[in-house]
C-alpha cells in the first residue's frame, strides 16, 4: 500500500505507507489524501521500490 500527498501547488507525492515524508520533497507543507488508494501505475510503482517515494510537479505536466 502507499500514501498520497499533496502540496499548496497541488504536487504529487507517493510514499510506502508507514514511512516518512523524504527530506528531498521539504519545500513545502504536504498534506495527505484522504481517499484511499487501491492501485498505481506501474512507473509509480517502479519508482517507489527503488527510492522509497515518487514526486510529480503539475507544472511538470502543464507542460507537456
Amino acid at each position: 500500500m502507499v500514501e498520497v500527498y499533496f502540496n499548496v501547488r497541488h504536487d504529487l507525492l507517493v510514499v510506502k505507507k508507514g514511512c516518512p515524508v523524504p527530506a528531498v520533497s521539504a519545500q513545502g507543507k504536504w498534506r495527505k489524501s484522504k481517499k484511499r488508494v487501491f492501485r498505481v501505475s506501474e512507473e509509480i510503482r517502479q519508482a517507489v521500490q527503488s527510492n522509497g517515494y515518487y514526486m510529480r510537479k503539475l507544472s511538470d505536466l502543464k507542460k507537456n
